[in-house]
């Protein structure tokens, strides 16, 4: 009888163990529990989910930086919110280069200017890769065109110029390029126009005034501590931004040569929106339109003529 009753025990500790095993209910009569991660219909909606999102509709993280930006023209920056932004480029001194006095009056010189500019300026750095390849190419067509240099002058050209060349290549050269910015917003409401395109040119006029004011203001005070300071036009503010997204692309496709390549083409090679290419093609064959209906009007008045 105890016999029995050990192998009863048994057998339920074995059974016990091997529902646990197989993650099944122990009692034969309870439903077995589905995790929601093991349904066949949630794997489908998992895959499903792999490509809900479709190539046009990939999110544009570049074009949304700018989109805030309305318009770059002007030389300057402008925002949907009517704010102005304008850049001066700065041509710093050498100030360790200077005597205790002399960097004494520089320091006087620029906390003076921070203290009397009752509006926010900004400072911007940007280290650019150097980039030797114009006075390089310069260095070439001088030698080429010269008449009077001798075998020595030219074998000493040729040396310094394929050193230059290695020394930008062995090791990353960088300089930095000194900024100030500019920000002015106006209130519409504070113009008075007759029409849009009235007020449109009074806040660009308005704008562009205050914003070079304190631009001057910032030039005639820093001058007195031999900093130069010069606005940054249009296509300045382009290379800027070329500069940078393109740091290290920027050496070797240069924004000028860009530039340079942009007037010459044929078509334009820039990355245009669907919205754009469909636009153009309607100015297209509504130009195209035209002109048959001026040719047909030319052949008409031809007729009756003879």
């Amino acid at each position: 009888m105890i016999e029995l009753i050990v192998m009863a025990i048994f057998g339920v500790v074995a059974y016990v163990f091997y529902k646990m095993m197989l993650k099944e209910p122990i009692l034969p009569w309870k439903e077995k529990k589905v995790y929601e991660s093991e349904t066949p219909s949630n794997k489908k909606k998992q895959k499903k989910k792999k490509h809900e999102v479709s190539i046009e509709d990939e999110p544009k993280l570049f074009q949304e930086l700018f989109d805030e930006v309305k318009d770059i023209s002007n030389h300057m920056i402008r925002f949907n919110d009517n704010s102005f932004t304008m850049i001066a480029e700065v041509e710093p001194v050498n100030y360790f280069l200077k005597s205790q006095d002399e960097q004494e009056a520089i320091d006087m010189v620029f906390e003076s200017w921070l203290a009397a500019i009752n509006y926010p300026v900004q400072f911007y750095l940007q280290n650019r890769f150097i980039d030797i390849s114009e006075p390089v190419q310069q260095m070439k067509e001088s030698m080429r065109n010269s008449e009077d240099l001798n075998e020595a002058a030219l074998s000493f050209g040729q040396s310094m110029i394929d050193d230059l060349q290695n020394w930008q290549s062995q090791t990353p050269r960088y300089e930095t390029k000194r900024y100030l910015i500019f920000t002015h917003k106006i209130n519409a409401k504070d113009i008075s126009a007759d029409s849009a395109e009235e007020l449109e040119e009074k806040l660009v006029e308005k704008s562009f005034a205050e914003l070079m004011r304190r631009l001057n203001a910032a030039k005639s005070q820093l001058r007195r501590a031999e900093m130069n300071v010069s606005l940054l036009p249009t296509e300045g503010i382009y290379e800027l931004l070329y500069h940078t997204f393109n740091r290290r692309k920027a050496v070797k496709n240069r924004f000028k040569d860009l530039v340079e390549t942009e007037k010459n083409a044929l078509y334009i090679t820039a990355e245009q929106s669907d919205e754009h290419i469909e636009a153009v093609k309607e100015a297209i064959e509504e130009n195209e339109i035209n002109q048959e209906e001026q040719r047909k009007e030319e052949r008409t008045e031809e007729s009756q003529a003879s």
